[in-house]
C-alpha cells in the first residue's frame, strides 16, 4: 500500500509559524507592516486563519494589530533587552553554580553545542547560531534541577532568539566572542570552579547592557 500523505498542520498554525519564524530571524524586522492579504498569499491560505494567527502573536507581544491596516512588527526595545538580561543573570548565575560538579553528560552536551555553534557560525547562519547559543545556556539551566526555574527561562526563549540575531547583525564580531566566552564557561564547569563559571556567565551577559547604551566591547 502506498504511504499515506503527511497531514499538514491546521492553516492558522502554519500562518503562526510562518510569521513567528520571520520575526525571530528578522526576515520581518521591527517596524514592518504585515497585511492579511500578503500573509494569506505567502502561506497559501484564506484570510480567516491569518486573523487567528495574528491575534495569538499579538498576545505574545511580537506584533501590534491595527484594524483595517494590518499588523506592525514590534521592535525590540532597550528596556526589554535590559529586563531580559537582568532575569537571565539571576537565573543563569544560580544555575551554573548548581551545575558544579557537573555530570559527564552535561559536559558532553555543552561540548556538542559549542561545536555546532562553531559550524553554524562558519556557515554564516545567524539564526541557527542564535538557536545553539540559547540551547547552550538552557542546557545549564535545565541541569539545575528546578522545574519552575526552567519554565521561567523557557518563557524568554523567543525574546532571546530575536535579540541574539539582532545583536549579531549589528555587531558581527560578537559571534566569535560568544563562542570564546562559551568555551570559557565550559572550561570553568569542567574544572569544577562554580564561582569562576558564575563570573564568566556574568561577564558574558553583561556586555548586552553595554550595547544597549550604544557602546561596544
Amino acid at each position: 500500500m502506498p504511504a499515506a500523505p503527511l497531514k499538514q498542520p491546521p492553516a492558522a498554525d502554519r500562518v503562526y509559524m510562518h510569521i513567528k519564524q520571520g520575526v525571530l530571524d528578522r526576515h520581518y524586522e521591527g517596524g514592518t507592516l504585515l497585511t492579511e492579504g500578503e500573509l494569506a498569499e505567502a502561506v497559501g491560505v484564506s484570510r480567516t486563519p491569518v486573523r487567528e494567527a495574528l491575534l495569538k502573536l499579538e498576545v505574545e507581544g511580537l506584533i501590534k494589530l491595527y484594524p483595517k491596516k494590518g499588523a506592525l512588527v514590534l521592535a525590540v526595545s532597550a528596556q526589554e533587552i535590559a529586563d531580559v538580561v537582568e532575569t537571565r543573570l539571576l537565573v543563569e548565575e544560580f544555575a551554573v553554580r548548581r551545575a558544579v560538579p557537573a555530570p559527564a553528560r552535561l559536559v558532553e552536551r555543552l561540548e556538542e553545542l559549542l561545536e555546532e555553534q562553531k559550524r553554524r557560525a562558519d556557515a554564516g547562519d545567524l539564526a541557527a547560531v542564535a538557536v545553539t547559543d540559547r540551547c547552550f545556556h538552557a542546557e545549564i539551566v535545565k541541569n539545575a534541577g528546578n522545574e519552575i526555574l526552567s519554565r521561567l527561562y523557557d518563557q524568554m526563549r523567543d525574546r532571546q532568539l530575536r535579540m541574539g540575531v539582532a545583536v549579531m547583525q549589528s555587531q558581527p564580531d560578537r559571534v566569535a566572542k560568544n563562542i570564546t566566552e562559551h568555551a570559557e564557561i565550559l572550561e570553568r564547569i569542567r574544572a569544577g570552579d562554580a564561582e569562576g563559571a558564575a563570573a564568566c556567565v556574568r561577564g558574558h551577559l553583561s556586555w548586552v547592557k553595554v550595547l544597549v547604551r550604544g557602546e561596544a566591547r
